[in-house]
C-alpha cells in the first residue's frame, strides 16, 4: 500500500509538522544518489525523522530507507517494516556524526 505523508491531513504539509514523534533509536542505511550512508535514528514520525549520519547530506537530497518499526509503537505484535522515500531538509554539526532531518515524502509496507 502507498501512501503520501499528506493523504491524511486536509491542512498541507505545514500542519505535518505537528505529528506524533516517536523517540526511537535504530540503526539506519540511507540510498542516495552518491551512495549508501549509515546513521542512527532519533525520532521518527509518519511525515519525518531525525536522525544521526556519518557524513554529509545536501539540504533536499532524495533519500530512501527501509526501517524496522518496533510493533510496540506500530500496534502490532510483530516489527513492521516500512519503505520510505523522502528528502533531506537539514544536516548540521561536526564530525563523526552529523544532525539531519528529512520529511518522508511516500511510504508504504514490505513484507
Amino acid at each position: 500500500m502507498l501512501m503520501h505523508a499528506n493523504d491524511t491531513n486536509p491542512f498541507g504539509a505545514d500542519q505535518l509538522r505537528a505529528s506524533v514523534r516517536f523517540p526511537i533509536r535504530l540503526p539506519i542505511r540511507l540510498k542516495t544518489e552518491q551512495g549508501e550512508v549509515k546513521g542512527e535514528t532519533e525520532n521518527i514520525s509518519a511525515s519525518g525523522l531525525s536522525f544521526l549520519v556519518e557524513g554529509q547530506l545536501e539540504e533536499n537530497a532524495r533519500i530512501e530507507f527501509t526501517i524496522a518499526m518496533p510493533g510496540s509503537v506500530m500496534g502490532s505484535q510483530t516489527d513492521v517494516n516500512v519503505h520510505c522515500i523522502g528528502r533531506v531538509v537539514r544536516c548540521e554539526g561536526s564530525e563523526p556524526l552529523k544532525h539531519a532531518a528529512a520529511v518522508i515524502d511516500e511510504y508504504y509496507f514490505v513484507p
